[in-house]
């Protein structure tokens, strides 16, 4: 995956890329007063290759100016059939106002229903409020089990299946 959004540019994660995105992600939880859990929360993005790639989701990197300055990513869960969990969605401040946590989203949920997945969860804090708002403009509902000790919401939506004429 490679594709811009004005100056930004969203490719695929590449193995030189995770100090980079462990920085970003740290950053962006300090912020809101949360930490980085490389052994809990966060051992996916020490080990992206086994939680993303192997296991048939996609992590993504934003760069300005060839400096990571966000992420996003998705991977298959255990939570109904043809599900995935959207996570790692981080950008830092100067990203932020530009619509690209938007664009990101909308195009995860274009790879994941190419993808033939059905069903997409997000979990966050609510101190994030607004990628909660994001989340719920974009028809995200609220749900309940939350998995993530440092989250409080978790949030579903159900796809329209892709239909195929050939």
């Amino acid at each position: 995956m490679q594709t811009w959004h004005g100056e930004f540019l969203i490719r695929d994660w590449q193995p030189g890329d995770r100090q980079s995105v462990a920085y970003v992600i740290t950053t962006v939880l300090m912020e809101f007063g949360l930490s980085w859990e490389p052994t809990g929360a966060d051992r996916d993005v020490v080990q992206v290759e086994q939680y993303y790639q192997q296991a048939g989701g996609q992590f993504w990197v934003v760069e300005h100016q060839e400096q990571v300055i966000g992420t996003a990513a998705y991977h298959p869960i255990d939570r109904g059939e043809k599900a995935v969990e959207i996570r790692k969605m981080y950008l830092l401040p100067q990203a932020r106002g530009q619509g690209l946590g938007r664009f990101l989203l909308t195009q995860l949920e274009a790879q994941i229903a190419a993808q033939g997945f059905e069903t997409i969860w997000i979990e966050t804090a609510t101190i994030m409020q607004t990628a909660v708002k994001m989340y719920e403009q974009q028809g995200y509902q609220p749900a309940t089990g939350v998995a993530t000790q440092r989250c409080d919401r978790v949030y579903v939506k159900h796809l329209q299946p892709q239909f195929s004429l050939t």
